[in-house]
């Protein structure tokens, strides 16, 4: 039996949201839609200059392992912060979703890691992250239980930024695949790609990560082309599972031969696009560990994805298995 649906692993950040419009980023230097890496000075010049904002519990990883957990499944967490007022309050939020979340944090410094997110009148967000304790995330934060009572490891790719971060990585994976489990990966930003693509393709040519999810961008990125057919040809032969989300074109599920397309959800009103992609592998990945088909599984990350853009900020303020329930998709 499975302790966890789904393991996450990722920068444990508290995002600081807060509205722009084209020139702040212009005249502030932001790469607009971006994830840009910060440091300490930039972070507090940036935070001083932004307007009023919203402070909630972030990270690609822990939001996803937060939308689990909302969706009914049992998720678990491996992140770190410090012992600090940020800190205290990214463990308060994700324990009160229901991940377990065990980490221990750092005494002090480096403080926690926090990520000014601006969002322009069209709902792309910005993203200027300082990542703080995030770095010391090593392999001895790894909890072999968990590793091995986990159905599916999810990272975000964000984590290979910081080097103990991949070493705690391929060892949580190789107690995953040890005891039959799959490990998986989003590609998390098309910088990020650039930086790291050699390595990425190692990882999942190599059967380290048996899952990818990547947006069209990141896709293109990874294989350095601008045909989305020929990159869809190619990641379908790298890994055993791949989930490609394309916006209002909705997505893509490849599994060998198998190509399933799924329908984005008709959106109302959109707010803000922070967190589309960490719920669409929430949606996906509850689906699939709880024996749902590819396309349900497609249909029910569409609708989480859907959901949390129409809102400010990437934890739910809806009850998803409710909302999921009403829809008809649980």
């Amino acid at each position: 039996m499975s302790e966890y649906d789904v393991l996450c692993i990722g920068n444990a950040i508290v995002d600081i949201i807060a509205r722009c419009d084209e020139a702040f980023l212009e005249d502030n230097k932001i790469i607009r839609g971006a994830m840009n890496l910060i440091d300490v000075d930039r972070a507090t010049l940036l935070y001083d200059r932004m307007g009023q904002a919203v402070e909630t519990s972030g990270g690609s990883a822990g939001n996803t392992a937060a939308g689990v957990a909302g969706l009914g499944g049992t998720a678990a967490y491996f992140g770190k912060v410090s012992n600090d007022t940020l800190g205290e309050i990214f463990t308060h939020d994700i324990r009160a979703q229901g991940v377990a979340f065990d980490t221990t944090p750092l005494e002090g410094h480096p403080p926690t890691a926090r990520s000014m997110i601006f969002v322009t009148p069209d709902g792309e967000r910005s993203m200027n992250t300082y990542l703080g304790a995030c770095v010391e995330l090593g392999p001895d934060d790894v909890e072999e239980n968990k590793a091995r009572g986990a159905k599916v490891t999810y990272f975000e790719g964000y984590l290979w930024d910081p080097p103990l971060a991949k070493e705690a990585i391929r060892k949580t994976a190789d107690f995953a695949h040890a005891a039959g489990r799959e490990v998986s990966m989003s590609l998390s930003d098309p910088f990020c790609v650039d930086r790291y693509r050699g390595e990425f393709l190692e990882l999942m040519r190599s059967g380290r990560v048996d899952i990818v999810f990547a947006n069209e961008h990141e896709l293109l990125s990874l294989y350095q082309t601008s045909s989305f057919d020929s990159a869809l040809e190619a990641i379908r032969k790298d890994c055993k599972l791949a989930a490609v989300t394309r916006s209002e074109k909705g997505s893509i599920i490849l599994k060998g031969e198998e190509t399933v397309p799924v329908d984005a959800v008709k959106v109302d009103d959109l707010v803000d696009t922070t967190g589309a992609g960490d719920l669409y592998a929430a949606g996906f990945l509850y689906g699939y560990t709880n024996g749902l088909s590819l396309l349900d599984s497609g249909k029910l990350g569409s609708f989480a994805a859907g959901l949390i853009i129409q809102q400010i900020g990437p934890r739910a303020n809806k009850d998803l298995r409710y909302e999921a329930q009403q829809a008809g998709l649980l």
